[in-house]
């Protein structure tokens, strides 16, 4: 269906795609993911006929349509339900072209075609795909001008739905919208009768939708079957192989160089040496697993604070004169881990500035503590970071009063460590200002974290490491997101926010999931099983106790295996190298250090056992 082939594209000196080749299969539904930066936009823009490599080319059969969305989102006094009708070009051209012809043998025609495409369906099928992604009956017929930028760009998703295109394009198309509308186009591209190319983020949404993996890593393409933990999978066998052989051609080389070092000076092993010189020369290096700071996430602890930290009582809040969410009665804790739930425009930005202190309740109490220091993050302070100032500029001005190793301490936290440091905002990716925005948020280690989307500029892997930052960090938090795995893997307690008001949601993402999609209303049977929501957080905290402990374990055992290998590999250099050796180990005897390597290769086996161990547990808490 399409052949992607020798693909390569340099922009601003940079090499972005080195040479990517793949074969998708015909009517698959395939997840492109890559780290931020990557290149997976970039690739789509050269699928999508808007960049032209420098070599290669993006293939298709001829005659099969391209359907993908374009940057700018739909304008004007037009409605969605027109826009969205307007994007099957065919059935706009037949008909408008039946109005005007008096053949009666085209006539004829237009209406064999428009009864071949269904066309008098097409308004209906039209109101479905809105509906499920959010437009009421009312809203269906309002003017475009009059939604916000994202509600536009979910018509211009409609649009392209509608349109059926033989390959539909689709780069993060989950970034606007709400849990409900996602769960409603998963079910959308699980029945959709063509190829999908999906750039993706989100591990569920790939592992319910995707039957392939395209993974992008340094220029280059690989095609996995099976969804994203079949991906992640195949993906650590693979790094494991890669390290076992990087590891073996680091011993291939160190024999080779010791060789070298020495017979050239003899003359009569001067030639054998040259030739392994020659053979050293050529040997290509195997790539490294970098660490990357783009996955540093460290949240400052708070100091202790007696709950509750935030009380409603019988609380409205609002804008202006009129109240958005009413009825509001919520006690928050020091220990609370809280998702909101509900569709966009309910109110759950709202009910996030009101625990804020961001907007004042209208009506009945609010109650805070009063030494509580709140973070609150926004994709608006990522968008208003000024993009000519620095990380260190933007935190030097926050920091007032502090000390400049303290201010680079913070910064360091979330991976900002010398040059990056000191690199302009506008050069940074969109992870990268998400964890900026994060640092600036977090500098007086708040008691609250509110976080409202964190996770739309940020890759597979960067989620995974706020995950873990979260479930490491001591204060209370309330998040907003529809990424299904970070709200089951951080939060403890579920608040709905529907119907003007908000509640305790009784049961798990999993029962809201079904919830959402009438599967399963909210029942009583549910309440008793969550009777005891304090017991239930309690739980929740021990199990991420447990959970640090054992990261923690494992990263000691990683660092003790890394220590005895660095000392196996001194005293190698001091059997066979002397002259590059540590002084105290050249006074050994060979036998004392034969003697010393034996015990070490001890110890490394024991510590390989205990670091496995630590992995394979921290693995399976991950997994379940």
């Amino acid at each position: 269906m399409l052949n992607l082939s020798d693909i390569t594209v340099r922009l601003g000196g940079r090499t972005i795609l080195d040479g990517a080749t793949a074969s998708l299969p015909p009517r698959g539904r395939i997840g492109l993911i890559g780290r931020n930066g990557a290149g997976k936009t970039t690739l789509v823009k050269v699928i999508a006929g808007q960049l032209d490599p420098d070599t290669g080319a993006a293939e298709m059969p001829r005659g099969r349509r391209l359907g993908y969305i374009a940057q700018e989102a739909p304008g004007g006094d037009a409605t969605p339900f027109e826009t969205v009708l307007a994007a099957d070009t065919e059935r706009a051209t037949l008909l408008a072209e039946s109005e005007t012809s008096h053949d009666p043998d085209r006539l004829g025609e237009i209406h064999e075609r428009l009864n071949a495409i269904d066309a008098h369906a097409a308004p209906s099928r039209a109101a479905r795909i809105l509906v499920g992604l959010g437009f009421d009956e009312e809203a269906q017929h309002r003017p475009l001008e009059s939604f916000s930028g994202g509600w536009r760009m979910r018509v211009a998703l409609a649009s392209l739905l509608f349109s059926q295109p033989d390959l539909l394009l689709l780069d993060e198309p989950s970034n606007h919208l709400d849990l409900e509308a996602v769960l409603w186009l998963e079910e959308f591209l699980q029945s959709y009768p063509a190829t999908i190319l999906i750039v993706s983020h989100e591990r569920d949404f790939l592992n319910n939708v995707v039957d392939h993996i395209l993974h992008l890593e340094r220029g280059k393409l690989w095609l996995y079957p099976g969804g994203y933990d079949a991906f992640e999978r195949q993906r650590a066998e693979r790094q494991s192989q890669l390290a076992s052989a990087r590891a073996k051609q680091q011993a291939e080389r160190e024999k080779l160089q010791d060789y070298i070092a020495r017979n050239s000076a003899r003359a009569s092993t001067a030639k054998q040496a040259q030739s392994r010189a020659k053979a050293l020369a050529r040997m290509q290096p195997i790539a490294e697993l970098l660490d990357d700071p783009s996955l540093t996430f460290g949240f400052p602890n708070p100091e202790e604070l007696r709950p509750p930290l935030i009380t409603l009582d019988m609380a409205s809040v609002g804008y202006g004169e009129t109240p958005i969410l009413q009825r509001l009665n919520l006690r928050l804790d020091p220990d609370d881990r809280i998702a909101l739930l509900g569709r966009n425009g309910n109110g759950k930005t709202t009910l996030a500035r009101l625990l804020a202190a961001q907007l004042a309740p209208m009506d009945g109490e609010m109650s805070a503590s009063g030494r509580m220091k709140v973070g609150y993050f926004t994709q608006y302070q990522v968008e208003e970071l000024d993009r000519d100032d620095t990380p260190l500029d933007h935190m030097t001005r926050l920091m007032k009063g502090v000390s400049q190793s303290a201010v680079r301490g913070q910064l360091g936290r979330f991976g900002f460590s010398g040059e990056k440091a000191t690199t302009k905002v506008g050069k940074l990716s969109g992870g990268e200002r998400a964890r900026l925005a994060l640092a600036l948020i977090t500098r007086d280690a708040p008691h609250l974290l509110i976080l409202d989307e964190p996770t739309n500029h940020l890759d597979v892997d960067a989620r995974e490491a706020l995950v873990q930052a979260l479930n490491e960090y001591t204060g209370a938090v309330v998040i907003v997101s529809h990424d299904r795995h970070m709200l089951e893997m951080t939060a403890d307690r579920l608040v709905l926010v529907d119907s003007g008001t908000a509640r305790d949601f009784d049961g798990s993402i999993e029962d809201y999931i079904k919830f959402v999609l009438a599967k399963e209303p909210q029942g009583e049977g549910k309440s008793e099983a969550k009777a005891n929501r304090k017991d239930a957080r309690r739980a929740a905290a021990e199990a991420r106790e447990r959970g640090n402990a054992m990261r923690k374990a494992a990263k000691a055992a990683e660092a003790e295996l890394a220590s005895l290998n660095e000392q196996r590999s001194a005293v190698d250099r001091a059997m066979f190298d002397p002259s590059s050796a540590d002084a105290s180990l050249t006074k050994l005897t060979m036998t004392d250090l034969m003697k010393r390597r034996a015990a070490l290769d001890a110890r490394i086996g024991e510590a390989e056992a205990a670091w496995m161990e630590a992995s394979e547990a921290v693995e399976a808490m991950t997994a379940g």
